[in-house]
């Protein structure tokens, strides 16, 4: 019987994805679910023990049915579109979030948003230059982290931007 010592230091094999990847992947779904034409984007909220407290998408306010003619023009529905993190922070209050992972990172207004709702870790795959979130998060002591590489459901309404 050998010591603890002459035992090789060997990383086991993976076995499963982390906590982030699993919350991207969950974002990638619900930005399947999004209306806009143009940009399909999702979020998901994780509490402290790691548990999912809700799933969002960018959109129109619930119930409200536009026309194909909205669609049409992407200047004008812009500001009508409600941001994934907006539909996200209606499902939980300040200070139960740990973790919020978006397919796009959070616009400016976004990230001030997640910055007064508590959020201490934000993941998101595509970059948003004009955001300033980099910025309030420094500030903030908020965690922020692109995440390219976790596993993708392919929609056939979409097409992959790897």
């Amino acid at each position: 019987m050998s010591d603890a010592s002459s035992i090789p230091n060997v990383t086991p094999p993976r076995t499963r994805i982390s906590i982030p990847e699993y919350a991207m992947a969950l974002a990638h779904v619900a930005s399947l679910r999004s209306e806009d034409p143009y940009r399909k984007v999702g979020a998901v909220a994780f509490d402290f023990d790691n548990r999912v407290i809700g799933t969002a998408y960018n959109g129109l306010a619930p119930g409200f049915n536009a026309d194909h003619e909205f669609w049409l023009d992407r200047d004008i529905r812009r500001k009508f579109m409600l941001h994934a993190e907006v539909n996200l922070c209606s499902l939980f209050t300040r200070g139960t979030v740990k973790l919020v992972a978006c397919t796009t990172k959070p616009c400016t207004s976004c990230a001030q948003m997640l910055a007064a709702y508590g959020v201490k870790e934000i993941y998101y795959r595509d970059d948003y230059p004009e955001s300033e979130a980099n910025a309030i998060c420094k500030l903030y002591g908020i965690q922020i982290q692109q995440l390219t590489d976790y596993p993708v459901i392919i929609s056939p309404f979409e097409e992959v931007k790897r």
